[in-house]
């Protein structure tokens, strides 16, 4: 008895009864893969076309970090020593770009930016392009239809819209295109090289390649505001204390020369007192002058000094060819998962599984 269970126990498995077996059901294969190519070929040319744009920057760092060469070196095996103490000058470090994109203030910022198709001159906001003129698939307009009519039902009045973008107290269509543009817009920092990539999707190649113009316009804009934020407050200071001692000056300058003229032959000491009194706030003046001259020049240099340069690597072109859906990838994929599901309802009506997943 144990003799006869032991070669049972160690059978391969029959593939040739599991093949003879698989051939019973071709008429459930056709059947099953037919409905699957039509609801394959129904789905996939229900989703509409989209683009792909991507751009790549390249930031200039601060001199003082960039000119440490064990900063350099380490960068080089991805490993930022930047932050240490004293070493750094800037807070907003390039790593922190992507966080900042994904803000809710950077975001709306992007909602005036006028835009239009590639086939179609009409102007529009960026907002009111996701907002009116996306294409969804068939399916998605009927649920958003369904749930329009329904909230419908209970509520009274639609609110109108504000004009203008409150980013601390967004509406609900705001907040749904802000969380739209998170997915279409994205942007990645590679920690070894710091070469910005910002990635636009779009359903109009026109669209994607304006968006991801604007979008690193955007980004260069906010970090040179930061980046020369205290030299233009220094700058602002500057003017207005040149402006204060350019009036002082002239006013000195102008009672010296007044006094002078109506005095000129007038030779009495007291006289000849007051012109030195004048002439010595004239000069206290002018010095004033001079050196409030002297520190606008400087903080408008430093205002040049801190304004970053960014080296374009890869600019914003529009696509010519669609970035998806791969449409004959999501066909293969469907007639794939519908053949297996075939077989292994066959496997099992012929009690084959068990052998296949060693229950035998």
């Amino acid at each position: 008895m144990e003799e006869n269970n032991i070669p049972q126990e160690g059978s391969s498995i029959d593939f040739m009864k599991i093949f003879k077996d698989l051939l019973k059901y071709k008429k459930l294969y056709l059947k099953v893969l037919g409905v699957a190519a039509v609801v394959a070929v129904i789905y996939t040319l229900s989703l509409p076309n989209y683009y792909k744009v991507t751009v790549k920057l390249s930031p200039e760092l601060n001199s003082r970090r960039s000119s440490n060469s064990l900063s350099s070196m380490a960068s080089m095996f991805g490993i930022n020593l930047s932050g240490a103490a004293g070493n750094t000058t800037e807070a907003l470090f390039p790593t922190l770009y992507p966080d900042l994109m994904n803000s809710v203030t950077f975001h709306s910022s992007l909602f005036p930016i006028k835009v239009h198709r590639d086939k179609d001159d009409k102007m529009m906001t960026y907002y009111d392009y996701l907002l009116n003129e996306q294409k969804s698939p068939w399916w998605s307009q009927a649920i958003g239809a369904t749930k329009g009519a329904i909230f419908s039902l209970f509520t009274s009045e639609k609110k109108k819209e504000p004009k203008e973008v409150n980013p601390f107290r967004l509406t609900k269509k705001q907040t749904a295109i802000v969380k739209s543009m998170k997915k279409r817009i994205v942007c990645d920092v590679d920690k070894k090289t710091m070469v910005i990539t910002i990635d636009v999707v779009d359903q109009d190649p026109l669209i994607a390649a304006t968006m991801a113009d604007s979008v690193q316009q955007h980004l260069q804009d906010f970090i040179t505001d930061y980046r020369t934020k205290k030299a233009r407050v220094d700058l602002e200071f500057s003017k207005k204390a040149y402006a204060k001692a350019q009036k002082r000056y002239e006013e000195a300058r102008r009672r010296y020369a007044n006094y002078a003229d109506a005095n000129m032959r007038i030779f009495l000491e007291s006289y000849r007192t007051e012109q030195m009194r004048l002439n010595q706030e004239l000069q206290i003046q002018q010095q004033v002058y001079t050196q409030a001259s002297a520190q606008l020049q400087q903080a408008e240099m430093d205002v040049q000094k801190e304004t970053p340069a960014f080296t374009v690597l890869e600019p914003a072109t529009v696509p010519i060819r669609k970035a998806g859906p791969a449409r004959a990838k999501m066909c293969i994929i469907f007639l794939f998962l519908a053949f297996l599901g075939t077989t292994a309802y066959a496997l099992y009506k012929e009690d084959d599984l068990k052998p296949l997943l060693g229950m035998g």
